[in-house]
Formats: structure tokens, sequence, C-alpha cells
């Protein structure tokens, strides 16, 4: 009796945890946005120990190699975001690549941004050598940077950070898993001069 117990409250369980993952999938895929635990929690009225574990399981399910999205965190958040090696694919259909198709005064602009946010439009022109209004206009109009407020100096100017699609564009959860600039030893690569060639090398790693 114990024995047919036990099994009946285990498929219990099992057909509550499918059910929560088919309602979180849903949140996540309709929200477009990554959601937080909180979020899914205040939507689910679910425990928040019970979400957690759940997405643990979720992100384990998407890791199989038969499915083409997969369960990723930014910054404590969770979204549904198709599988890199499907790019191809995926890039074919968009018609476009916002990593691939920025300039290289772009691609240096972000670097910098990445690496030294928050940041202003002077400080960037200054380690660049060269006016970046229009690279960092394109940054913006791709999402990748934004103006997160003004620095409290004369003038005011606005200083950049980078976004959450920028984290989603380079596989990052979080800012904390940029390349270290320490891997990068100036005085060993000659092909490594300045500030803004170590920040693109330690880009090119993404």
């Amino acid at each position: 009796m114990d024995s047919l117990y036990i099994k009946q409250y285990e498929f219990e369980e099992t057909a509550r945890t499918t059910a929560i993952k088919s309602v979180i999938e849903s949140l996540l895929f309709v929200s477009g946005e990554p959601l937080s635990i909180r979020d899914l929690h205040n939507n689910l009225e679910i425990s928040i120990k019970v979400i957690e574990s759940v997405i643990k399981e979720m992100v384990h399910d998407y890791e199989e190699d038969n499915r083409g999205i997969k369960l990723i965190s930014i910054n404590g958040e969770y979204q549904l975001v198709s599988k890199p090696q499907n790019s191809d694919s995926i890039q074919k259909l968009l018609k476009k690549n916002k990593r691939q198709s920025l300039s290289q005064a772009s691609l240096e602009s972000l670097a910098i941004v990445a690496y030294k946010q928050p940041i202003t439009r002077i400080d960037i022109d200054e380690i660049r050598g060269v006016k970046s209004d229009s690279a960092l206009q394109r940054l913006i109009e791709r999402e990748l940077i934004k103006d997160i407020g003004r620095l409290e100096v004369p003038g005011r100017p606005i200083i950049f950070g980078t976004t959450e699609e920028f984290l989603r564009q380079f596989g990052l959860k979080d800012l904390d898993e940029l390349p270290s600039l320490d891997l990068y030893d100036e005085k060993d690569d000659d092909e490594i001069e300045g500030s803004i060639d170590l920040l693109n090398k330690a880009m090119e790693t993404l």
C-alpha cells in the first residue's frame, strides 16, 4: 500500500512539474523579454523555491541536441533564445546580423563601452583618437548600448552603457563574463598595441 501511494505521489508531482514547465515556457515565449523568478511567481502564484527548481530542470531540458532553443539567464532573468549553431539559418531568414554588420568604428566603440562603462562620448573619442558620434548612434540603433544617465559635471554629458541585447548577442549572462583584460599581455603580443587594440582583442574571443 505504501509503495502504491509513493508511486501515485511521484506521478502527481511529475504531472504537476510538467504543467508548470508548460506555463513557464508559454510566458517566456509570449513575453519576448527576460522574466525574473519574481515575475513568474507573481503570474503563477507558485512558490519561488518551486519555480527555481523547475527553471533549473528546464535549462537542462533545453540543452538536449534535438532542441532548437535554449533557456538562458541574463542578469538574473530568464529568456528563451535560439541555439548558436542554428544562427546561419536564422540569419538567412531574418537577412540581418547585428554583430557582423557593424563597422570597425562601431566595434571599437562597443569594446570601449563594454569594458569602460559608464563612459562618456568624449572619453570614447579620446581612447579612439577620432570622433565617435556616428559609431555610437549605430550602436544605439542596434540596441547594443544605451544612454544610462548624465555625468554630474559642467555640461552634464551623457554616459553610455551596454544593454541586455548586447549580452544576448555575445552570449553572456552578465558583464562579469567578459574576458578579463589580464589575459592579454601587450608586452608579449606584438599585434596588440594600445588600449583600443587590447579591448578589441578581448572582444574577439566572444
